[in-house]
């Protein structure tokens, strides 16, 4: 059991303000949970004008903070990588100011604990601390660096390959080195067991995603009154739209799918709502029923109009967040088997899933022609998150990881299960 004065020391590899990206969300939900155990300080890094806007946020939750903008550019990432034979990601998100700051809180604060969200940020813990570590990789970013040493022309391929070697290295060296090593879910926990040399020297756990039900609530939100006032019917399709397989996704949905659905249905829609749309997506807009609506301030109202949310991707590590959004709004879901991983749900009840554009343009046409069911799809699905995807039931196991106080799960035979000691 840790020190009960001991303090915490957070490092991010990206602000957890504002909740509204996959990484960001976890990491938001985690650092408050966290602020609730003990005084937490932070260390983290922002991409933009917006992730710098929320310092005074950060402030309101950390005991101290250092909020430093990313400004290195990706080729100097790349040599600096070649220079120190470290992967990319590593020089990407090395900083000496942060550094530094690590450093004098290490050394001026009672920090017993350092949770280490995302591999990028396992630099940042010096080799001779003594407290506990908690490695939070998310997902296993080796792997689809992997995957995409399969895709493109040589030179990417290679890069690529490189990146997943070496990541895969520094996965494993820095499991070996936390007492606890997380990922998102039991799926991608076993596949890093399988990546590394011997898995029973690292303690591997799954600590899932969550979804804050009280704020996707069909309920409390109106539909976008554009996509509503049109005929449709209405599919929709929501990430982070310049992040490869999002934008794999969303071709297949406008190119494959979207032209199927209108030989059935001749007024469909398909919106594709996220920041950043690559240029390869703007080209659809506008024709032939497709909209690339870029960023949004807020996701509800389209999922709120959607007939349907399609989640069309062959690449996904992790749980997909858009599905669990998604699913609190009461909105019929057809995934594919990739993205269907962790969440938990059963095929044909909560959500359907899908294999290839013929099989979604099949399942989507399924759910259209049926509307009572697909709206008591939505209803169960929506029901399903509240009782089984909750931020509290999902990081119930923290105080136990970060040795603090009562637990509402024990440690069994590398598994969570509820502790004997709590109502």
């Amino acid at each position: 059991m840790s020190d009960p004065g001991g303090e915490i020391l957070f490092l991010a590899h990206r602000v957890p303000f504002p909740p509204d990206r996959g990484d960001k969300i976890r990491s938001h939900h985690i650092l408050k949970a966290l602020a609730g155990l003990a005084p937490v300080h932070v260390a983290t890094l922002g991409d933009n004008d917006s992730d710098m806007a929320h310092d005074a946020e950060l402030a309101e939750v950390a005991a101290s903070h250092c909020l430093i903008r990313r400004e290195k550019p990706l080729w100097r990432a790349g040599l600096e990588a070649l220079a120190r034979n470290c992967p990319v990601s590593l020089a990407a998100f090395h900083n000496s100011a942060l550094a530094a700051y690590v450093e004098k809180t290490l050394s001026t604060r009672p920090i017993d604990t350092i949770y280490v969200f995302s591999g990028q940020m396992g630099q940042y813990v010096p080799h001779d601390f003594k407290g506990r570590v908690l490695l939070d990789l998310v997902d296993v970013d080796s792997a689809k660096f992997d995957e995409y040493a399969t895709r493109g022309f040589a030179l990417r391929r290679w890069i690529h390959a490189r990146e997943g070697r070496l990541l895969k290295s520094v996965e494993e060296s820095m499991s070996a080195r936390a007492c606890h090593t997380l990922l998102v879910s039991e799926a991608e926990a076993d596949l890093f067991r399988s990546r590394i040399g011997t898995p029973a020297d690292h303690t591997i756990l799954a600590l899932g995603n969550g979804i804050d039900a009280g704020f996707f609530d069909p309920g409390v939100v109106r539909p976008h009154p554009e996509i509503a006032s049109a005929p449709g019917p209405h599919i929709v399709f929501t990430g982070q739209m310049d992040y490869a397989p999002n934008v794999a996704a969303a071709h297949m949905l406008l190119g494959a799918i979207l032209p199927a659905l209108r030989h059935v249905h001749p007024e469909a829609m398909a919106h594709v709502v996220g920041r950043n749309p690559a240029p390869s997506l703007l080209q659809y807009d506008g024709a032939k029923g497709a909209r690339v609506w870029g960023g949004v301030p807020d996701m509800r109202p389209f999922l709120a109009a959607a007939d349907v949310a399609c989640v069309p991707l062959s690449l996904a590590r992790g749980v997909q967040n858009k599905v669990l959004e998604a699913m609190a709004m009461a909105c019929p879901v057809v995934v594919s088997e990739t993205a269907a991983t962790g969440i938990g749900a059963k095929d044909g009840a909560q959500f359907a899933i899908a294999y290839g554009p013929d099989g979604f343009v099949a399942r989507i046409l399924e759910l259209l022609a049926h509307r009572t069911e697909s709206r008591a799809m939505g209803r169960a699905a929506r029901a399903f998150v509240i009782e089984q995807r909750s931020w509290p039931a999902m990081l119930a196991a923290l105080p136990m990881l970060a040795a603090r106080g009562a637990s509402q799960v024990r440690l069994v035979d590398n598994a969570f299960e509820p502790s004997r000691h709590v109502a």
